[in-house]
């Protein structure tokens, strides 16, 4: 119960809990800023005018990065996932 809980898919994915943890601590926070962005974007239209769609962008690349090399021809296989 715990492996499956805890430490299958993080050692799929070739990490260990706490380094899987960071990964998506950091992924969601930035996740998180992006949605805040796109909130005030929608109050205010002038303000944070490419903040969340240049974030998606980079979590999608740095995502695409941590994919096994045959998904890197732009075929999104969901090998890592956070």
């Amino acid at each position: 119960m715990i492996d499956r809980l805890f430490l299958r898919h993080p050692t799929s994915v070739g990490e260990s809990y706490f380094e899987h943890m960071g990964v998506a601590f950091r992924f969601g926070g930035r996740l998180l800023a992006a949605g805040g962005a796109a909130i005030v974007h929608g109050l205010v239209p002038a303000l944070c005018e490419r903040t969340a769609s240049k974030a998606v962008k980079t979590l999608h690349a740095e995502l695409a990065a941590r994919q096994p090399a045959p998904a890197r021809d732009n075929a999104w296989l969901p090998e890592y996932e956070i």
